[in-house]
């Protein structure tokens, strides 16, 4: 029976003094158009007409881009909450050590969820690592203290690395229990033995980290159960799936389950190509058809912890809480990062993005996918489209030849998708199906099949989270932003130069990639179903990297002016000085009140701005 109780309701924000703002700056960008165009280099301090018109097309594209700037307490009975399957995707043990990605795999098993029957977790290992494997089944190991521990005692941060490194509580505000429990899980303590006095104890998270970070490839390979991994290369070896946990009610936590845990290494070919995250992705969605085939999917990066315990119910209201499911194509939470350096002096962070452009495109048709802290529905990975808005109803369901040729050859699979398109999702014994996922993360499976164009993560960029999205909202669908407090999901961003400088040139040529290509937006708009305005907010994030060229040049025409002893702005005597004098206080004010609504220093707002610029020039 479906509850009766709302779960979300919809805000009206009014931005009555921003939007003002917003039109003095477009007014003086048109003025200052105006002027230039009617006397290009007639200025009195304007002595050269192709200076004048080298910067008047660049500041024709400065206002071309500125016109783009734009209760789970009432949740269903457990019986009728969805299943969720959760996906963690890791490539490189170096780069990505195991002891991240378990903190990230400990604290979404231990997601506060009515019935953890229904939860299961994924993890993908594009390295093929014996170590992570590993890591993984010392893992399932420690879980099965940690979740009776965090539920027991309402532990708020589910990551072990993130809930230890804060001071211990004091006695006097803890129960004698709880301090027990804490001092067994945590502080070192002294076991006082009459032939070895004074010797010091691991504590359980202590030992877990040991093990790990002390694992030796070689030894691991000696244990039968990684048998799989001899001889195998990163980029040559057949596919693994192996179920590291069953979710079932065991004696070991007291009578407490927690989710399913599996380890996916697909296959790899240097005949093939992989496809990167996206196919990753894709391997992922179609194991976990085969083997649990939630309704609900849940994709975060290894180094992005589940911070709010409640995330899976937060993103339900979402899910469930509209009465038109096509609100609601993928719930998406914006991306919060721990350990960040102050005033982000590489201006990685981007909070401000995240609120003004993420909470703005989130009132037209949807925030944007961004690849990691987000829920997504399976049937629209699918490519399924909504309800037709006018009649309320889909057409008939496609036939089993119609779905092998979209979805590949594996019977399961295939049953799998009917069994999504159908709604009846039923539950399966995963333990015989470890087989059949083998088969659909082998290289040449999607040869001949719609995955990773019509259904999937989207292939064809290096942004194939963006792509994705936009592939979605082109269908129909709307998505919803998940802003909770505290953050659903916290990760960690680059802390040096060069790593945040790498970051954006990938992102950089990923956007541009979809911006010349057939997955345009403008044609999303004109054969698909993306809203105009949409669009707008789509080619505003894909002409990023096309500023640098014209910012670049604008820059150097002061150096060009000083040299050749020219000018191309008019002298401060001049009437039309004015216009330049206020857009530029005005824009640098205006953006200044933004960083300060979302809390961050002037210092912040200095570093931003010039990282801005480094990465014009550079990505």
């Amino acid at each position: 029976m479906a509850s009766t109780k709302n779960l979300q309701e919809r805000v009206v924000l009014r931005r009555t003094t921003w939007i003002l703002a917003e039109f003095v700056i477009l007014f003086l960008l048109l003025a200052l158009l105006a002027r230039r165009a009617a006397s290009p280099g007639e200025d009195r301090g304007a002595t050269s007409a192709w200076l004048g018109t080298l910067a008047l097309v660049c500041e024709a594209w400065f206002a071309f881009v500125w016109m783009f700037d734009t209760y789970p307490d009432n949740l269903l009975p457990e019986e009728e909450l969805p299943a969720l399957d959760m996906f963690v995707t890791t490539a490189d043990p170096a780069l990505e050590p195991p002891v991240i990605t378990v903190n990230t795999v400990l604290s979404l098993l231990a997601l506060d969820y009515p019935d953890v029957g229904k939860l299961a977790c994924y993890v993908s290992d594009d390295g093929c690592s014996p170590v992570t494997c590993y890591a993984l089944r010392e893992a399932a190991e420690f879980v099965a203290l940690w979740v009776p521990f965090c539920k027991r005692h309402g532990v708020g941060v589910r990551a072990p690395f993130m809930y230890f490194s804060s001071a211990p509580p004091e006695i006097g505000t803890a129960g004698d229990e709880f301090m027990e429990n804490w001092a067994f899980m945590k502080l070192s303590l002294m076991i006082m033995h009459e032939s070895s006095p004074g010797v010091r104890s691991q504590s359980e998270y202590e030992k877990l980290v040991t093990r790990i970070e002390n694992a030796d490839e070689g030894s691991i390979l000696r244990d039968d159960e990684f048998a799989e991994f001899i001889d195998t290369e990163r980029g040559n070896h057949p596919t693994i799936v192996k179920v590291l946990w069953y979710n079932t009610k065991s004696t070991r936590t007291g009578g407490e389950g927690f989710p399913n845990l599996v380890y996916v290494s697909r296959e790899k070919s240097p005949k093939h190509h992989h496809n990167f995250k996206a196919g990753a992705m894709n391997v992922l969605t179609r194991v976990s058809a085969v083997m649990t085939n939630a309704p609900i999917m849940l994709n975060v990066d290894c180094d992005m912890f589940a911070n709010n315990p409640q995330v899976a119910q937060h993103a339900m209201c979402l899910l469930l809480g509209f009465d038109d499911e096509i609100e609601s194509g993928f719930v998406q939470a914006p991306q919060k990062f721990y350990g960040a350096l102050k005033d982000d002096p590489f201006g990685n962070q981007l909070e401000v993005g995240f609120k003004k452009i993420g909470g703005g495109v989130a009132g037209i048709q949807g925030i944007f996918y961004s690849g990691t802290g987000c829920f997504h529905r399976r049937k629209v990975i699918y490519g399924m489209p909504p309800p037709d808005t006018n009649k309320h109803e889909r057409t008939g369901s496609p036939s089993y030849k119609e779905l092998k040729i979209k979805f590949g050859s594996s019977k399961e699979l295939i049953e799998s998708s009917m069994d999504v398109i159908s709604g009846d999702v039923l539950s399966q014994d995963i333990s015989s199906r470890v087989e059949a996922a083998k088969q659909v993360g082998t290289c040449n499976y999607e040869a001949g099949t719609c995955w990773g164009q019509e259904i999937g993560w989207v292939y064809g960029s290096m942004t194939e989270d963006i792509l994705t999205g936009q592939r979605i909202h082109a269908t129909g669908w709307r998505s919803a932003l998940m802003d909770t407090n505290p953050p659903a999901f916290m990760g960690c961003a680059p802390t040096g130069g060069p790593a945040s400088l790498t970051q954006y040139k990938r992102w950089a040529t990923g956007l541009l990639e979809i911006l010349i290509s057939w997955n345009s937006p403008i044609l999303g708009t004109i054969f698909g179903r993306l809203q105009f305005r949409q669009c707008l907010a789509y080619i505003f994030i894909y002409v990023w990297p096309v500023r640098a060229s014209f910012e670049l040049c604008y820059a150097l025409l002061g150096p060009i002016c000083l040299l050749t002893n020219q000018s191309f702005l008019p002298k401060a005597s001049d009437e039309g000085f004015r216009i330049p004098l206020a857009l530029f206080f005005t824009y640098n004010i205006y953006n200044l009140m933004e960083y300060k609504e979302c809390g961050l220093s002037a210092r912040t707002w200095w570093n931003n701005h010039r990282m801005q610029r480094i990465t014009s020039a550079s990505a």
